[in-house]
């Protein structure tokens, strides 16, 4: 199946997962915007929601076994939109899941959560396919813009306001850098089309020119905010701890993981020519991220303020696979950013089942002695905090997923042996707190007026089970997985015929 990008129907069949999740959403808007809010509807909704994901993941795969292609245009169709686009649509499946216990225990009636879920979704998909720095602009907007609101969507709560205040006033801010660097790249280049500007990078003087580097820099800042890397950080841990719980492991999950995706297939096609401008930034960013991230969760006492920072440092560990700069780093992006996506929404999952009405009992010490109280659950915890550290074996999908990092780093064309150093050492620096959860659940007595557990509802069950489960499973038998993983690097565009042909153009 091959697409020609230039006709415009033949462009709306190769963008048909996102044109299936939107539609889908509008339609789902209409339910939820007619007839009385309830509890009841707003659950329909969100299982809906959760069906929609399913058809959609569907589409996504039967594009990929039918060997989609197209030719060169504005979007990409290739396995590595389609293996961004699974993890993202599984990152919607479970905030929705997550969603629908988490609004029975706050007594949240709005269904329109869910299809704002589903439409920031669709700005994802368009994200990790964008070709073009506009539709990145675009991509970026409608997801930026649905989870401005969906931060702030338990209007009862004076932190969830102050939580989407402050991201949408610095998502803002971030979005003028954005854009600066765009025109910026246009008026250095005259396109905003990657491959074009990767063939007028190559091997000439433009890729020294002062327009292009500032252009560079800033769009680097505009993606620097979107991953939470240090030091454009500053709105991540407000945001998680403000945020309702399932929207917070969405940001920390969903987001994360096709901002990356973006950031990759821009520096893969777009900069290579430039590497020797952008590669030291990059560099300094990915170690002060690790560092930075690692270091200041160390002392955090909130468990979402202890995995907002969490999330800093491993978008510093991803940031070491772009700095690699080869094809080995962007399929240890896919295998990686599948086991933090479910380490990070299983672990945002036992928090909602410990926590209480109010987002109350999200301390370190309210997870003292859960052991004793909900065996099953404290297990399950300390698989995603043994993933999220990287122990082999218990969590073994997160060892394997930085190992391959490790693996792109060392085997970039000059390889970033420093840079693997301050990945192991900071790994080992995040056992101070990630092991702390396990010994507070399994070490410390549970307090004698600790208020009794709520029962584990059907969806924040299914949730961290089985997300504990497939850890587990391909912690011990990653080889499957990696295999598609190794095949799903970004494909190299070749430039338009008009443009003269070069090294990048011809790969």
């Amino acid at each position: 199946m091959s697409f020609d990008l230039s006709i415009p129907g033949q462009l709306g069949m190769a963008l048909l997962p996102e044109v299936v999740l939107t539609v889908g959403a509008m339609l789902l808007l209409l339910g939820a915007a007619w007839g009385k809010e309830t509890p009841a509807r707003a659950r329909t909704i969100g299982t809906l929601g959760i069906a929609l994901s399913v058809v959609t993941i569907a589409v996504v795969v039967w594009m990929w076994m039918s060997g989609a292609k197209a030719t060169p245009g504005i979007i990409a169709v290739d396995s590595f939109r389609w293996g961004a686009d699974l993890v993202i649509l599984l990152a919607t499946i479970i905030a929705i899941a997550l969603g629908i216990d988490y609004a029975r225990v706050e007594q949240l009636v709005s269904g329109e959560t869910y299809v704002l879920v589903l439409l920031a979704s669709a700005g994802m998909m368009l994200l990790t396919s964008a070709r073009d720095l506009i539709i990145v602009f675009l991509g970026i907007e409608l997801m930026s813009i649905a989870v401005y609101v969906l931060a702030g969507v338990n209007r009862r709560s004076a932190k969830a306001a102050e939580a989407s205040l402050k991201y949408f006033l610095l998502g803002a801010f971030s979005t003028g850098f954005l854009l600066y660097g765009i025109a910026l790249i246009y008026g250095a280049t005259g396109s905003t089309d990657l491959a074009t500007i990767g063939t007028k990078v190559t091997g000439a003087t433009i890729a020294t020119a002062p327009m292009l580097l500032v252009g560079t820099a800033l769009l680097l800042v505009g993606f620097g905010f979107k991953v939470a890397a240090v030091p454009f950080h500053m709105w991540t841990p407000d945001v998680y701890e403000g945020a309702p719980t399932p929207i917070t492991a969405y940001m920390a999950a969903a987001v994360k993981a096709a901002a990356f995706a973006a950031l990759f297939r821009v520096w893969r096609e777009a900069f290579p020519g430039a590497l020797a401008s952008w590669h030291l930034g990059l560099w300094w960013l990915a170690v002060l991220t690790m560092v930075v991230g690692n270091l200041v969760a160390l002392v955090q006492k909130n468990i979402k303020r202890m995995l907002a920072y969490s999330s800093i440092a491993h978008a510093g560990y991803l940031l070491v696979a772009v700095v690699s700069n080869n094809q080995l780093g962007s399929a240890a992006f896919l295998f990686y950013v599948l086991a933090y996506t479910l380490a990070t929404m299983g672990a945002f999952g036992v928090v909602i089942a410990v926590g209480e009405p109010g987002e109350r009992h999200q301390q370190l010490s309210d997870f003292a002695g859960l052991w004793t109280v909900r065996p099953w659950l404290a297990a399950a915890m300390a698989v995603f905090m043994l993933a999220l550290l990287g122990f082999p074996i218990a969590g073994g999908m997160g060892f394997f997923a930085k190992w391959y990092v490790l693996q792109a780093a060392l085997d970039a064309a000059h390889p970033e042996t420093a840079l693997a150093v301050v990945l192991v050492l900071t790994s080992v620096l995040s056992a101070g707190y990630y092991l702390a959860v396990v010994m507070v659940m399994f070490m410390r007595p549970r307090s004698a007026d600790a208020p009794p557990l709520r029962p584990v509802r059907a969806p924040t069950f299914l949730v961290v089970y089985a997300s504990a489960i497939v850890l587990l499973f391909f912690g011990i038998f990653p080889a499957g997985f990696l295999g598609a993983a190794r095949m799903s690097v970004p494909t190299m565009a070749a430039a338009p015929a008009s443009s003269p042909p070069t090294a990048i153009a011809r790969r």
